[in-house]
């Protein structure tokens, strides 16, 4: 640790083990005899300095003068924060940065939004106005959780620079791994492979720093080679508090900022108060990022001058500790004090200075008042140019046939079942398994793993850039993936076939993710906000690893459309399926994403619309599908990239089904003029008779192939017919319909391998009853409520599973409940 004591308030902790970064940071910092050095240029950077702080304390100033009563975050006590960000971005654009993009907690939000990205003054004050009307659909936000983008010139380096300010959640430190996913995107995109070009910024608190264990898992990504952003310069706005709680209460490390050190950052602890010292310590992180494209960390030890918002009063809990802070002068009126004292300004300049930036603000305001309407969209953070119409509307409501043509699919099946590199020897378990693709190709029929080759290798030739992230992606948790080969001879070499299809195709990337959830896929929600044009995926180990990552879901993929207007493509994979295996490892919980679908189980839509499917889609907040079929997998899959706008897909992945052998697709299902499938009807003898079927079954997934052998079992293959569901949101009113009419005299039933209280009862049984007027009843088949999403017991689960179909199919069972 190097530590420089007083007069001078900067620590340095933890300096890099690495004798280059060493010997770097020694010269760096002892380059003058005092630390930090003078600013020089006779006053001139001085008053520089001077001016950029007194926008900052101005800007919070007017805001507590125009609206005492609102809850704004403001920045109060941390003012510096401004010109300590503008510092880092001028220094990177000195060193060939023209992207920077950023993400923060909602204090001082506002002052940033306005003084660094330079929103206009005007839209921010308006958000202010109780009575300004929403022009967006959705639900918006408060004005201290929306994101922005602006591409300006630097006045320093007289370059270009665009700035990104993702939106974010009020769930702390959550967008961190947005922001890196954001950043590696924008690398990728523009070929900065060494992140010269594009780098990133990310603000936290003290307490959230400490204590959200998303910052642990964000760091963990920083060198990982699928997700290095090639260093993050971080910005800790370090209170000394967290909400009302004591820094002993808060954390067990010395400092707010340990966390960093499991990556060996640098860490720059500097006092708040000296503007001088936070300036040098911030170009000396932009250089160090600049040098050795690492992460590193510069701690703003501040304080807060009022409660956790305006209208909260700290005195309830840290009473002495605010009796000091009423005590401070805030940090320009102390340094405007020195420079005067100095010689460097004189009051009159000091005073023209403020009464500018004052007039600024009242002149947006009035601008302000005129605004009567609120548009989200004016605060997008990701924009995607030449996707949209100009007022950002889908450039057709139509979506073509996701089909393929047979020399296509042969020749996808033809490199998925080779190895594209000579001199290259794969296991013997693998030649079986790429022999076998090989045959299904000859016979014409895909599995899983072939279909979803199918739908990439074809996305590729189209110059879609697809990314497959997730836990052991490469090989597949049920190795049955294996889109990386490895040698068996040689450590480290390895074939990605995938990337050996075509001449000109688009890059495929597939990366097995360090073992986490919340940080990884909130670095794919970010990589997929960059590009439309783009397939992104996170597959779970098992589907109900979703949960330990429920706040991306919750706060960003679920409702980040209606909160920020911010359309996103991503795909999750979750294996899912009842197979006696335990509680864990079975349920994706499937209810858990119905429950938060936006549409209206009570409301039967216009089923005569014009291209009614898409725009179902259009209006939903995300696609839930299941699917039954391979073929049908690989529809979705295409019709994700294919459809003129962009929503969140949410697949159960099945697991028994990637080998069985029913669950076979022939390329017939797959040729031009094919689509996915909404709904499967049953095509056997019981549709070829509809009015002697006793029993109409519902289901969608596995259980399908459950209920066909014990249907065929019990010769009843003409007296109960079977209709698929494969996409339950948005729910197929429209072909669902057509089923129930086409079956008059049958009683309908909905079968689920899931408990009752879980899956998709729940969610199905009410549309249902909606789409048939209330005119019949929906039974239920399927497990009993439960706590556990499965037993761990194999004879218990293959008991309630036989008890389900004994339900399913005993036409008497429900005479009596009616």
């Amino acid at each position: 640790m190097l530590i420089w004591t007083p007069p001078c308030p900067l620590t340095l902790s933890h300096p890099q083990t690495n004798l280059g970064f060493t010997a770097w940071t020694s010269l760096t910092l002892t380059r003058s005899s005092t630390c930090p050095p003078p600013l020089s240029s006779g006053g001139r950077s001085q008053r520089f300095l001077c001016g950029r702080s007194s926008v900052g304390w101005r800007f919070e100033e007017f805001l507590q003068r125009k609206w005492s009563s609102e809850k704004r975050f403001g920045l109060e006590g941390c003012e510096v924060l401004i010109p300590a960000l503008k510092t880092i971005i001028d220094k990177s654009s000195e060193n060939g940065v023209d992207y920077v993009i950023m993400g923060m907690p909602h204090r001082g939000r506002l002052n940033v939004l306005a003084n660094v990205i330079r929103k206009e003054l005007e839209q921010i004050f308006c958000q202010f106005d109780s009575k300004l009307e929403a022009a967006d659909e959705g639900s918006g936000d408060v004005k201290y959780h929306l994101g922005m983008y602006h591409r300006r010139i630097n006045r320093v380096t007289d370059r270009n620079i665009t700035l990104s300010l993702v939106a974010n959640p009020s769930h702390l430190e959550a967008a961190d791994p947005v922001v890196m996913g954001k950043t590696k995107a924008e690398q990728f995109y523009c070929g900065d492979t060494e992140g010269k070009k594009v780098m990133s910024i990310l603000l936290h608190g003290d307490a959230a720093f400490a204590g959200q264990g998303i910052v642990y898992e964000t760091f963990h990504l920083s060198d990982l080679p699928s997700y290095t952003t090639h260093g993050t310069v971080h910005v800790v706005v370090n209170n000394q508090i967290g909400f009302t709680t004591d820094p002993r209460m808060a954390r067990s490390s010395p400092y707010p900022t340990d966390v960093a050190r499991v990556v060996n950052a640098p860490i720059f602890h500097v006092n708040s108060d000296d503007p001088e010292a936070v300036m040098y310590v911030c170009k000396v992180a932009a250089e160090w990022r600049s040098t050795f494209h690492k992460d590193v960390v510069v701690d703003l030890v501040c304080y807060r001058r009022n409660g956790h918002n305006e209208m909260d009063e700290p005195m309830f809990t840290q009473p002495l500790m605010y009796k000091q802070i009423r005590k401070q002068k805030p940090v320009l009126q102390k340094y405007a004090e020195l420079l005067v004292s100095q010689g460097v300004v004189n009051q009159p300049e000091y005073e023209e200075e403020i009464s500018k930036y004052d007039k600024i603000c009242e002149e947006a305001f009035a601008r302000s008042k005129d605004e009567k309407i609120l548009h989200i969209k004016h605060w997008l953070d990701s924009p995607w140019p030449g996707f949209f119409t100009l007022d950002g509307q889908p450039r057709s409501m139509s979506c073509p046939s996701t089909g393929l043509t047979e020399d296509i699919l042969t020749h996808i099946g033809n490199v998925a079942s080779s190895v594209p590199v000579e001199n290259f020897t794969i296991h013997g378990g693998l030649s079986r398994i790429l022999k076998t693709r090989g045959e299904m190709v000859k016979n014409r029929t895909v599995d899983w793993a072939l279909a979803e080759y199918m739908a990439f290798g074809s996305l590729l030739k189209e110059g879609i850039h697809i990314r497959l992230s997730g836990q052991d992606v490469e090989r597949g948790t049920f190795s049955h993936r294996h889109h990386v080969l490895h040698d068996q001879n040689v450590d480290k070499r390895t074939c990605i076939p995938m990337n050996h299809l075509w001449p000109n195709q688009a890059p495929y990337t597939v990366c097995n993710s360090s073992l986490s959830e919340y940080g990884v896929l909130g670095f794919e929600l970010g990589f997929a906000m960059a590009s439309p044009n783009a397939l992104v995926l996170w597959e779970a180990q098992f589907g109900d690893f979703h949960n330990t990552a429920q706040c991306i879901i919750d706060q960003f993929i679920c409702p980040g459309q209606a909160k920020w207007v911010r359309q996103n493509g991503i795909v999750l994979l979750l294996p899912h399926g009842m197979e006696g295996m335990g509680p864990e490892h079975s349920s994706a919980r499937p209810e858990r994403f119905l429950q938060m679908c936006n549409d209206d189980p009570d409301v039967l839509p216009d089923l005569q619309e014009a291209n009614f499917d898409i725009n179902q889609l259009y209006d939903c907040n995300w696609v839930v599908v299941n699917c039954s079929t391979p073929g049908n997998f690989f529809h979705v899959l295409r019709r994700q990239i294919l459809l003129p706008f962009r929503k969140p897909l949410i697949i159960f992945t099945p697991k028994s089904l990637l080998r069985h052998p029913e669950a076979r697709s022939s390329f017939d299902e797959m040729l031009p003029g094919t689509h996915f499938q909404r709904v499967i009807p049953e095509d056997g003898p019981a549709a070829q008779n509809p009015e002697n079927v006793k029993r109409l079954l519902f289901c969608t997934g596995k259980v399908y192939y459950d209920l066909t052998r014990e249907r065929k079992a019990r010769d009843m293959v003409g007296q109960v017919a079977i209709t698929r569901i494969e996409q339950l949101s948005p729910f197929p009113f429209d072909l669902l319909l057509k089923e129930v009419q086409k079956y008059p005299n049958a009683e309908l039933a909905w079968c689920q391998e899931e408990h009752k209280n879980q899956g998709y009862y729940d969610y199905v049984k009410p549309r249902l009853r909606t789409t048939i007027s209330r005119a019949k009843p929906v039974w239920y088949a399927g497990r009993d409520p439960a706590a556990a999403p499965a037993t761990g017991n194999k004879k218990t689960h293959l008991t309630e599973l036989q008890r389900l179909l004994d339900t399913a199919f005993d036409l008497d069972v429900f005479k009596n409940l009616s």
